[in-house]
Protein backbone atom coordinates (compact mmCIF):
# COMPACT_ATOMS: atom_id res chain seq x y z
CA UNK A 1 0.00 0.00 0.00
CA UNK A 2 1.27 3.45 -0.80
CA UNK A 3 1.31 6.32 1.64
CA UNK A 4 -1.33 8.99 1.24
CA UNK A 5 0.28 12.25 0.19
CA UNK A 6 -1.13 15.75 0.54
CA UNK A 7 -1.49 15.87 -3.24
CA UNK A 8 -3.71 12.82 -3.19
CA UNK A 9 -6.10 14.63 -0.84
CA UNK A 10 -6.57 17.76 -2.91
CA UNK A 11 -9.96 16.91 -4.38
CA UNK A 12 -12.57 19.66 -4.70
CA UNK A 13 -15.89 17.88 -5.07
CA UNK A 14 -18.03 14.89 -4.22
CA UNK A 15 -17.61 11.58 -6.00
CA UNK A 16 -20.28 10.52 -8.49
CA UNK A 17 -19.36 7.24 -10.14
CA UNK A 18 -20.33 5.13 -7.13
CA UNK A 19 -23.19 7.37 -5.98
CA UNK A 20 -25.56 4.42 -5.76
CA UNK A 21 -25.07 1.02 -4.19
CA UNK A 22 -22.98 -1.60 -5.91
CA UNK A 23 -24.70 -2.67 -9.13
CA UNK A 24 -24.27 -6.32 -8.32
CA UNK A 25 -26.24 -5.82 -5.09
CA UNK A 26 -29.03 -3.54 -6.28
CA UNK A 27 -29.19 -3.73 -10.04
CA UNK A 28 -29.49 0.06 -10.17
CA UNK A 29 -27.63 2.08 -12.76
CA UNK A 30 -25.10 4.52 -11.40
CA UNK A 31 -25.05 8.21 -12.06
CA UNK A 32 -23.37 9.04 -15.35
CA UNK A 33 -21.41 12.15 -16.10
CA UNK A 34 -22.72 14.85 -18.37
CA UNK A 35 -20.83 15.83 -21.49
CA UNK A 36 -19.28 18.94 -19.95
CA UNK A 37 -18.09 17.05 -16.87
CA UNK A 38 -16.46 14.42 -19.06
CA UNK A 39 -14.71 17.11 -21.14
CA UNK A 40 -13.44 18.68 -17.90
CA UNK A 41 -11.91 15.35 -16.93
CA UNK A 42 -10.39 14.69 -20.35
CA UNK A 43 -8.77 18.12 -20.43
CA UNK A 44 -7.32 17.71 -16.94
CA UNK A 45 -6.06 14.13 -17.24
CA UNK A 46 -2.77 13.34 -19.01
CA UNK A 47 -3.55 9.64 -18.50
CA UNK A 48 -6.91 7.99 -19.18
CA UNK A 49 -7.16 4.24 -18.68
CA UNK A 50 -9.82 1.56 -18.99
CA UNK A 51 -9.22 -0.62 -15.93
CA UNK A 52 -10.75 -3.44 -13.91
CA UNK A 53 -10.20 -3.25 -10.16
CA UNK A 54 -8.37 -6.34 -8.96
CA UNK A 55 -8.16 -5.56 -5.23
CA UNK A 56 -9.25 -2.79 -2.88
CA UNK A 57 -7.86 -2.06 0.58
CA UNK A 58 -9.70 0.40 2.77
CA UNK A 59 -7.62 3.18 4.29
CA UNK A 60 -8.49 4.55 7.72
CA UNK A 61 -6.99 6.73 10.40
CA UNK A 62 -4.38 9.36 9.65
CA UNK A 63 -3.96 8.17 6.05
CA UNK A 64 -7.59 9.03 5.39
CA UNK A 65 -7.17 12.67 6.44
CA UNK A 66 -9.29 15.07 4.42
CA UNK A 67 -11.87 12.42 3.57
CA UNK A 68 -15.33 13.89 2.96
CA UNK A 69 -18.05 12.85 5.44
CA UNK A 70 -20.00 9.82 4.27
CA UNK A 71 -17.13 8.55 2.13
CA UNK A 72 -14.49 5.85 2.33
CA UNK A 73 -10.98 5.84 0.91
CA UNK A 74 -9.42 2.83 -0.77
CA UNK A 75 -6.11 1.96 -2.33
CA UNK A 76 -6.92 -0.15 -5.37
CA UNK A 77 -4.85 -2.19 -7.77
CA UNK A 78 -6.34 -2.50 -11.22
CA UNK A 79 -5.59 -4.33 -14.44
CA UNK A 80 -5.33 -2.08 -17.48
CA UNK A 81 -7.53 -3.15 -20.37
CA UNK A 82 -6.75 -0.19 -22.61
CA UNK A 83 -4.80 3.05 -22.55
CA UNK A 84 -7.17 5.66 -23.93
CA UNK A 85 -4.78 8.57 -23.57
CA UNK A 86 -1.23 9.13 -22.37
CA UNK A 87 2.13 7.43 -22.40
CA UNK A 88 2.50 3.71 -21.75
CA UNK A 89 1.53 2.43 -18.31
CA UNK A 90 2.22 -1.00 -16.75
CA UNK A 91 -0.43 -3.70 -17.14
CA UNK A 92 -1.30 -3.25 -13.46
CA UNK A 93 -1.59 0.11 -11.72
CA UNK A 94 -2.47 1.41 -8.27
CA UNK A 95 -4.26 4.54 -7.13
CA UNK A 96 -6.31 6.03 -4.30
CA UNK A 97 -10.02 6.40 -4.72
CA UNK A 98 -12.71 7.94 -2.50
CA UNK A 99 -16.22 6.50 -2.76
CA UNK A 100 -19.47 7.49 -0.98
CA UNK A 101 -21.04 5.13 1.51
CA UNK A 102 -24.58 3.87 0.99
CA UNK A 103 -27.56 4.70 3.21
CA UNK A 104 -26.46 2.02 5.68
CA UNK A 105 -22.93 3.37 5.91
CA UNK A 106 -21.43 0.57 3.83
CA UNK A 107 -18.84 1.02 1.12
CA UNK A 108 -19.50 -0.42 -2.35
CA UNK A 109 -17.70 -3.54 -3.50
CA UNK A 110 -15.02 -2.29 -5.82
CA UNK A 111 -13.41 -5.58 -6.79
CA UNK A 112 -14.07 -6.49 -10.43
CA UNK A 113 -15.55 -3.07 -11.17
CA UNK A 114 -14.52 -1.84 -14.61
CA UNK A 115 -13.93 1.88 -14.62
CA UNK A 116 -12.40 4.59 -16.77
CA UNK A 117 -9.90 6.47 -14.62
CA UNK A 118 -8.78 10.03 -15.37
CA UNK A 119 -5.41 10.44 -13.73
CA UNK A 120 -1.84 11.70 -13.74
CA UNK A 121 1.40 9.80 -13.04
CA UNK A 122 2.90 9.96 -9.55
CA UNK A 123 6.53 11.16 -9.95
CA UNK A 124 9.05 8.54 -8.92
CA UNK A 125 6.45 5.80 -8.42
CA UNK A 126 6.19 3.54 -11.43
CA UNK A 127 2.74 2.06 -11.84
CA UNK A 128 1.15 4.55 -9.45
CA UNK A 129 -1.44 7.06 -10.62
CA UNK A 130 -3.31 9.87 -8.93
CA UNK A 131 -6.88 10.66 -9.90
CA UNK A 132 -7.04 14.28 -11.03
CA UNK A 133 -9.99 14.84 -8.70
CA UNK A 134 -12.30 12.83 -6.48
CA UNK A 135 -14.90 12.13 -9.15
CA UNK A 136 -12.47 11.50 -11.99
CA UNK A 137 -13.60 8.01 -12.84
CA UNK A 138 -16.63 6.58 -14.57
CA UNK A 139 -18.19 3.15 -14.76
CA UNK A 140 -17.17 1.54 -18.04
CA UNK A 141 -19.96 0.95 -20.52
CA UNK A 142 -19.75 0.79 -24.31
CA UNK A 143 -21.39 4.22 -24.36
CA UNK A 144 -19.06 5.85 -21.83
CA UNK A 145 -16.02 4.35 -23.57
CA UNK A 146 -17.16 5.62 -26.95
CA UNK A 147 -17.97 9.05 -25.53
CA UNK A 148 -14.61 9.50 -23.81
CA UNK A 149 -12.68 8.38 -26.88
CA UNK A 150 -14.65 10.77 -29.09
CA UNK A 151 -13.84 13.69 -26.78
CA UNK A 152 -10.16 12.76 -26.68
CA UNK A 153 -10.04 12.67 -30.48
CA UNK A 154 -11.77 16.04 -30.76
CA UNK A 155 -9.47 17.75 -28.26
CA UNK A 156 -6.42 16.51 -30.16
CA UNK A 157 -7.51 17.95 -33.51
CA UNK A 158 -5.23 20.78 -34.70
CA UNK A 159 -8.28 22.96 -35.36
CA UNK A 160 -9.95 22.21 -32.02
CA UNK A 161 -11.80 25.28 -30.69
CA UNK A 162 -9.77 27.17 -28.07
CA UNK A 163 -10.81 27.91 -24.50
CA UNK A 164 -12.72 31.14 -24.00
CA UNK A 165 -10.98 33.51 -21.58
CA UNK A 166 -13.17 36.59 -21.89
CA UNK A 167 -15.07 38.96 -24.14
CA UNK A 168 -13.59 41.76 -26.20
CA UNK A 169 -15.59 44.38 -28.06
CA UNK A 170 -19.27 44.01 -28.82
CA UNK A 171 -21.34 46.28 -31.02
CA UNK A 172 -24.76 46.48 -32.65
CA UNK A 173 -25.34 47.90 -36.14
CA UNK A 174 -28.96 48.85 -36.92
CA UNK A 175 -30.36 47.90 -40.31
CA UNK A 176 -32.39 49.95 -42.76
CA UNK A 177 -35.78 48.64 -41.57
CA UNK A 178 -37.16 49.11 -38.05
CA UNK A 179 -36.17 46.15 -35.87
CA UNK A 180 -33.41 45.08 -38.26
CA UNK A 181 -29.83 44.85 -37.07
CA UNK A 182 -26.74 42.80 -36.43
CA UNK A 183 -24.72 42.30 -33.24
CA UNK A 184 -21.13 41.11 -33.31
CA UNK A 185 -19.34 39.96 -30.18
CA UNK A 186 -15.62 39.18 -30.27
CA UNK A 187 -14.31 36.61 -27.81
CA UNK A 188 -10.90 36.31 -26.19
CA UNK A 189 -9.20 32.89 -26.25
CA UNK A 190 -6.24 31.26 -24.56
CA UNK A 191 -4.57 30.66 -27.93
CA UNK A 192 -5.24 34.11 -29.32
CA UNK A 193 -7.22 32.60 -32.19
CA UNK A 194 -10.26 34.69 -33.19
CA UNK A 195 -13.74 33.54 -32.23
CA UNK A 196 -16.82 35.69 -32.70
CA UNK A 197 -20.57 35.55 -32.27
CA UNK A 198 -23.05 37.11 -34.68
CA UNK A 199 -26.75 37.70 -33.99
CA UNK A 200 -29.07 38.78 -36.82
CA UNK A 201 -32.40 40.50 -36.32
CA UNK A 202 -34.92 40.62 -39.16
CA UNK A 203 -38.46 42.09 -38.91
CA UNK A 204 -41.04 39.35 -38.54
CA UNK A 205 -38.38 36.61 -38.14
CA UNK A 206 -36.80 34.76 -35.25
CA UNK A 207 -33.40 35.99 -34.26
CA UNK A 208 -30.57 33.87 -35.68
CA UNK A 209 -27.05 33.51 -34.39
CA UNK A 210 -23.81 31.86 -35.40
CA UNK A 211 -20.26 31.37 -34.16
CA UNK A 212 -17.21 31.82 -36.36
CA UNK A 213 -13.71 30.44 -35.80
CA UNK A 214 -11.59 32.80 -37.81
CA UNK A 215 -11.29 36.39 -38.93
CA UNK A 216 -14.09 36.20 -41.50
CA UNK A 217 -17.74 35.45 -40.72
CA UNK A 218 -19.23 33.71 -43.77
CA UNK A 219 -22.61 32.26 -44.66
CA UNK A 220 -21.49 28.81 -43.51
CA UNK A 221 -21.24 29.96 -39.86
CA UNK A 222 -23.89 28.37 -37.63
CA UNK A 223 -24.60 27.65 -33.97
CA UNK A 224 -22.62 24.71 -32.57
CA UNK A 225 -24.30 21.37 -32.09
CA UNK A 226 -24.99 20.36 -28.50
CA UNK A 227 -22.38 18.09 -26.86
CA UNK A 228 -19.50 19.12 -29.08
CA UNK A 229 -16.26 20.72 -27.98
CA UNK A 230 -17.28 24.07 -29.49
CA UNK A 231 -20.59 23.97 -27.60
CA UNK A 232 -18.67 23.15 -24.40
CA UNK A 233 -16.24 26.04 -24.93
CA UNK A 234 -19.14 28.49 -25.25
CA UNK A 235 -21.73 27.09 -22.83
CA UNK A 236 -19.18 26.53 -20.07
CA UNK A 237 -16.74 29.34 -20.85
CA UNK A 238 -18.83 32.43 -21.56
CA UNK A 239 -19.60 34.77 -18.65
CA UNK A 240 -23.25 35.12 -17.69
CA UNK A 241 -23.39 38.80 -18.62
CA UNK A 242 -21.75 40.97 -21.23
CA UNK A 243 -19.00 43.01 -19.51
CA UNK A 244 -19.72 46.77 -19.52
CA UNK A 245 -16.30 47.43 -21.05
CA UNK A 246 -17.33 45.47 -24.17
CA UNK A 247 -19.92 48.10 -25.12
CA UNK A 248 -18.29 51.15 -23.53
CA UNK A 249 -18.02 52.90 -26.90
CA UNK A 250 -21.59 52.13 -27.98
CA UNK A 251 -24.51 54.51 -27.57
CA UNK A 252 -26.93 53.33 -24.84
CA UNK A 253 -29.62 51.86 -27.09
CA UNK A 254 -27.14 49.91 -29.21
CA UNK A 255 -25.38 48.68 -26.07
CA UNK A 256 -28.75 47.49 -24.73
CA UNK A 257 -29.48 45.55 -27.93
CA UNK A 258 -26.03 43.96 -27.81
CA UNK A 259 -26.65 42.84 -24.22
CA UNK A 260 -30.05 41.43 -25.20
CA UNK A 261 -28.51 39.52 -28.11
CA UNK A 262 -25.79 38.14 -25.85
CA UNK A 263 -28.43 36.81 -23.44
CA UNK A 264 -30.23 35.31 -26.44
CA UNK A 265 -27.07 33.38 -27.33
CA UNK A 266 -26.73 32.07 -23.78
CA UNK A 267 -30.33 30.85 -23.79
CA UNK A 268 -29.84 29.15 -27.12
CA UNK A 269 -26.71 27.38 -25.87
CA UNK A 270 -28.45 26.04 -22.77
CA UNK A 271 -26.89 25.29 -19.42
CA UNK A 272 -23.43 23.83 -19.09
CA UNK A 273 -24.14 20.33 -17.69
CA UNK A 274 -21.07 20.33 -15.48
CA UNK A 275 -21.71 18.28 -12.33
CA UNK A 276 -18.87 19.89 -10.39
CA UNK A 277 -16.30 22.60 -11.14
CA UNK A 278 -12.95 21.68 -12.62
CA UNK A 279 -10.07 21.22 -10.21
CA UNK A 280 -7.59 24.03 -9.74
Amino acid sequence: MIAVSAMALSYPSANMAFANQNMAETGQARTSAGYATTVDLVLQAPVIVDTTIRSASRIKGAEAAGLAPGSARFYVEADVAALIRGEAVPPRIGFLIDVPLDARGRAPRLRRERIIAFARPVPGRAGQLQLVRRDSYQIWTPESDQGVRAIVRETLQPDAPPAITGIGNAFHVPGVLPGEGETQIFLLTDSGDPVSLTVLRRPGEQRRWAVALGEIVDDAAAPPQRDTLLWYRLACGLPRTLPPASTANEEPNRARLAREDYQFVLRELGNCDRVSPPAA
